[in-house]
């Protein structure tokens, strides 16, 4: 997985297959944060602030695959 603190479209040698990989990790983090949104067990419950905060995070991976293929 590639670190969300290094942006993947200011540095040159990510492949396409590599930006595929961060939105399809950072679409699973998101199905699992929204998934705990409505958790029975409230440890595993999470705030909408967390969930906002990897759509962003899924919406930028998604950025960075659509600029490297257009």
């Amino acid at each position: 997985m590639m670190s969300r603190e290094s942006d993947p479209s200011s540095a040159p040698g990510f492949s396409p297959q590599e930006l595929v990989h961060d939105v399809l990790t950072c679409f699973d983090a998101y199905a699992r944060i929204r998934g705990g949104r409505d958790s029975i067990f409230p440890a595993s419950r999470t705030t909408p602030q967390q969930e906002q905060r990897a759509f962003d995070h899924l919406a930028q991976a998604i950025d960075r695959l659509r600029s490297t293929i257009e």
